[in-house]
């Protein structure tokens, strides 16, 4: 049985997409409400770790959000609360949660009952505009889980106020370089809304802000950023607003139709990676851009915002290639950062990180504690702002197409989604996986009619998805990264699809190698030995040591890494991004590298052209996620026979 307070939810939402009016671009696929999707299976489990964790029990202890001014107390009143929020509420709904709805309501229902004269949002004390931005992306979501009739005049009134005031009080500091981001609620409006005004406000947002295109067509941050004691940080380099700008140009072209504005963001991406990649798919910043040493860091907030900034481009430009990116971030830098229980996160996570503790490493601005397991390491903004990162991942999974008359799987996961076509057709469709840790979904449609089922085809899957509908082979209608399945749908319908998932070898600093199987990327399996340094009420903060050697290369033929790797899947269990339950490893031939040593605390750079000296051995490597110490990026050592076994 549903329960009542969900029940009541459900009765007032609309599960049916809501496209751009003109004179926006059309999307290329349309985005569905909040709880039109929902998670099942592992995704599922997932959901309910974190809401066992950190994200039901935070507000109830943490001073920032306990006595938030977002909830008329007296604490603090900035970004925090609208950061918990941004992550609370999508996570109640998907889950139906009576408690997590119950705390939604309360967040959300202070801000649409204590609306100011002039139509601010919020606490009166906040005087920036940046906090009510994702204030904002917490009421649209809320709205399109509940209908909530108070919404939709909340925003107006505040947008209309907004605009009064840009001229004279204009956007300062971290809303010039997050601007995008209410552009975002402000497209939302527009659509439900059709008042131009709003486009103007778009305009002004614009204009304000960071030129971020330009920054990217005349990229100059070509090396790690230095600065010196006392000269102020430059915003522009800044890794979570980075994150949060790579939307920008994808958003911005639905209101000028410029060509240059939808290439944007796949340029901006590519520039990332030349100067800051890592192989988990985010690009260096500790916290601002810190080059493609494996040692750097990236700070938590950018991870997730880079993911939303994905989702967002999927829906606004539709390129295959960012749902690659957003499953490579998602099942590999998303976990990484937590601890199996998601109690606890690190501020800065690395690709090669032997050791969490406290230490000042050479990061660009970090501070010692910045790679510690905890509550509010070195800064507390990830603290309130990592909830988004699982939430939005499962409920952008689907789309529909941009004539709202197909349904799009963007990205994969065990889930089924519900909505209405625009010819009325209704439409169910569970996805059972393992995904992706296993190779094959099935599908099972509930619908009736005919209507395009449109597949994301990922770039690593050799010789593209094999598809049969009802056990007969389909035939698929490729186009630029997806394919096509046209067929008369009946209630019952199975559709079969194999990802076929083979060992890449990746290059990456000083010629080093990474290994990859399907989105995920794998990493060497450390002994974790964890310390717990300070209690925070039922929080901790904790360091972790390794207990065995980490220092090795890998004995591979990189051109063709899979003759020399073996395969061994397990059960997935209740923590599948955790060492010890790892569902999925590669049993791979490697050398100990004795040569290969700590600098400041963190792992040196993979040397080049390392002397092994130990016979060849078989180490075992775990998903990314799963692996909370690991070596990512590994030097090539020669061949040899398998004299030792490591696992």
């Amino acid at each position: 049985m549903i329960p009542l307070v969900v029940a009541a939810a459900l009765a007032g939402a609309d599960l049916t997409p809501v496209p751009n009016r003109a004179p926006l671009q059309p999307n290329a696929f349309n985005q569905l409400p909040l709880g039109s999707v929902k998670p099942r299976g592992w995704l599922l489990h997932q959901l309910r770790i974190q809401a066992d964790g950190l994200t039901s029990h935070l507000d109830e202890f943490w001073p920032d959000l306990r006595d938030s001014a977002w909830l008329g107390g007296t604490g603090e009143g900035w970004e925090r609360g609208p950061y918990y929020m941004d992550g609370l509420v999508p996570l109640a709904y998907l889950l139906d949660d009576p408690v997590l709805v119950e705390k939604a309501r309360r967040w959300v229902g202070w801000m649409l009952d204590h609306p100011g004269p002039n139509g601010w949002i919020g606490p009166e004390k906040n005087k920036d505009w940046w906090p009510n931005y994702v204030a904002l992306k917490a009421l649209t979501q809320y709205q399109e889980a509940t209908g909530d009739a108070r919404v939709i005049p909340l925003m107006q009134r505040y947008f209309a106020y907004q605009l009064s005031r840009l001229a004279a009080n204009p956007l300062h500091e971290w809303a010039v370089y997050r601007w995008q981001d209410e552009v975002l609620s402000v497209v939302w409006l527009y659509n439900r809304t059709g008042d131009e005004r709003l486009l103007q406000l778009a305009r002004m947002l614009h204009d304000q802000g960071h030129d971020w295109e330009a920054q990217f067509a005349n990229f100059k941050y070509t090396g790690k950023e230095h600065f010196a004691p006392g000269e102020k940080a430059n915003l522009a380099t800044h890794g979570v607003n980075n994150g949060m700008a790579l939307k920008t140009g994808g958003l911005w072209w639905l209101l000028t139709g410029n060509p240059a504005d939808r290439a944007a963001p796949a340029h901006m991406l590519e520039e990332l990676d030349r100067y800051d990649g890592l192989p988990s798919g985010v690009f260096s910043c500790d916290e601002h851009y810190a080059g493609r040493n494996p040692s750097q860091g990236t700070e938590l907030c950018t991870v997730v915002e880079e993911m939303f900034s994905l989702e967002s481009l999927m829906s606004t430009v539709g390129d295959a290639r960012f749902g690659d990116r957003e499953e490579k971030i998602a099942f590999n830098a998303l976990p990484g950062t937590f601890d199996a229980k998601m109690w606890a996160h690190q501020y800065d996570q690395q690709a090669n990180q032997v050791l969490a503790t406290e230490l000042q490493r050479d990061w660009v601005n970090n501070g010692p504690d910045s790679n510690l397991f905890g509550l509010e390491p070195n800064y507390g903004c990830c603290t309130a702002n990592m909830h988004q990162g699982w939430p939005k991942f499962a409920a952008n999974l689907w789309m529909t197409t941009a004539d709202n008359n197909g349904v799009a799987a963007v990205f994969y996961g065990p889930s089924e989604v519900r909505t209405v076509l625009k010819n009325g057709t209704r439409v169910h469709i569970i996805e059972d996986t393992e995904y992706p840790f296993r190779d094959s979904i099935r599908l099972t449609v509930d619908a009736r009619g005919t209507f395009p089922l449109i597949f994301r085809e990922p770039r690593w899957c050799a010789g593209g998805a094999q598809v049969s509908v009802n056990g007969k082979p389909a035939q698929l209608v490729p186009a630029d990264g997806f394919a096509s399945l046209v067929r008369a749908w009946n209630p019952g319908d199975r559709v079969n699809m194999r990802l076929p998932m083979q060992v890449r070898a990746t290059r990456w600093y000083n010629d080093s190698v990474s290994l990859e199987r399907g989105p995920l990327v794998y990493s060497l399996r450390i002994g974790e030995d964890w310390k717990k340094l300070k209690t925070h009420g039922p929080a901790a903060d904790w360091q972790v040591t390794p207990t065995t050697p980490w220092n090795y290369g890998l004995a591979i033929d990189p051109d063709n890494p899979g003759s020399g790797v073996k395969v061994v899947e397990k059960a997935i269990g209740d923590f599948p991004f955790s060492a010890a339950g790892a569902p999925v490893l590669l049993q791979v031939p490697g050398r100990r590298v004795v040569s290969w040593g700590m600098e400041k605390g963190s792992a040196q750079p993979p040397p080049e052209h390392p002397q092994p000296g130990t016979p060849v051995q078989t180490l075992t490597l775990i998903p990314y996620g799963a692996a909370k110490l690991r070596v990512t990026e590994f030097p090539l050592v020669p061949p040899g026979v398998v004299q030792a076994a490591l696992r």
